[in-house]
């Protein structure tokens, strides 16, 4: 399949665009914003510590390992929003997840080895997200259910399971094999951050280099318009929804693994992070744009800032302040972005 995406995915552009510079810039803007956010924090560890941060290896890993989680969330909704759609279940689905593995894991470890034990009750923590997200799929596609009021929906059943499977507290594993996949290192790297950046590369082939993102970037430009052109859109939604949902069991496995634990609350706080990822990341809320490049970039903004603001003693609570200036900055330049080029992403 061509990486060329078809006119039907992403509309023609124009042959002489207004201020193409600012607009290569608009779509460039997570990058810069990244690379600028690092340079400030560099300047202020030579300034004001006499270090660095940028090349500090332990500064790079922790940065790392804590955008897995909020990166494996915005993944799946990286495909839900180019679609025009919105998933505001996943927190709580990574929560089911993380706690569904961790009595998986326990229970099969009680008459089976150590490795099969961690192989099974990650399958069983990723398998039971695909439920959540069936239904989600089913009622935005064949009851037409507005995504935010059907995610939303899911979100307070997917939080209500969990905390009951969960008995309203933690459920700890002990099992090696597992810990390992959360905490141990391949030649010096997280398994973790090896785990999701392979991830991470197969979504992103999915979506610029097969049929699936071709039709997933169709139905966020005009849904009556991929009707028109035989694309199966209720079908197609399902999948979406589905491929959501199984980003979000991957994070509650990892982070059971991570923490050998499973807790309900797992993606709660993770909810608002992921979104925020794929907007800062250059998606458009009114769907049709949007890459796992820019997704990732979004992902390492939010790092970070959380990470660099504590790195220079500022309070935390200035990390939510500071994230959600970056959103609103994020959805300002997409509106600009959009006037600029006549209502047409390239």
């Amino acid at each position: 399949m061509s990486s060329a995406p078809s006119s039907l995915t992403q509309g023609s552009q124009p042959a002489s665009g207004p201020h193409p510079l600012l607009l290569r810039i608009a779509e460039l803007r997570a990058w810069l914003f990244l690379i600028l956010l690092l340079v400030f924090f560099e300047l202020w560890a030579r300034i004001a510590y006499g270090s660095t941060f940028v090349f500090s290896l332990s500064t790079m890993q922790s940065i790392s390992i804590y955008t897995v989680a909020p990166l494996l969330l915005a993944l799946g909704s990286t495909f839900v929003i180019i679609s025009g759609g919105i998933d505001l279940s996943i927190g709580f689905i990574m929560g089911l997840s993380a706690v569904v593995a961790a009595h998986a894991v326990n229970m099969v470890g009680g008459f089976m080895p150590l490795f099969p034990a961690m192989l099974i009750g990650s399958v069983a923590g990723i398998a039971v997200a695909i439920i959540p997200g069936l239904i989600n799929g089913l009622l935005i596609s064949k009851l037409r259910v507005p995504p935010f009021i059907g995610t939303l929906g899911m979100y307070g059943v997917a939080r209500g399971v969990a905390f009951l499977l969960a008995g309203g507290t933690t459920v700890p594993v002990s099992n090696a094999w597992f810990s390992a996949l959360g905490n141990g290192r391949f030649y010096g790297l997280p398994v973790v951050v090896i785990v999701t950046v392979i991830f991470l590369l197969v979504m992103h082939y999915i979506l610029s280099q097969t049929r699936f993102g071709q039709h997933t970037y169709a139905i966020g430009a005009s849904e009556q318009a991929a009707l028109r052109a035989g694309i199966n859109v209720g079908w197609h939604t399902q999948k979406l929804y589905i491929l959501s949902a199984i980003c979000a069991g991957i994070g509650g496995v990892l982070y059971a693994a991570r923490f050998t634990a499973g807790a309900a609350q797992a993606g709660e706080p993770l909810l608002l992070d992921s979104i925020a990822a794929v907007v800062i990341g250059g998606a458009s809320l009114f769907g049709g744009s949007g890459s796992i490049l820019g997704t990732l970039a979004g992902s390492l903004v939010i790092a970070v800032i959380q990470f660099g603001l504590v790195y220079i003693n500022v309070e935390p609570f200035w990390q939510f302040v500071s994230v959600g200036v970056v959103i609103i900055v994020s959805v300002l330049v997409d509106q600009a972005q959009r006037s600029i080029s006549g209502g047409r992403r390239s």
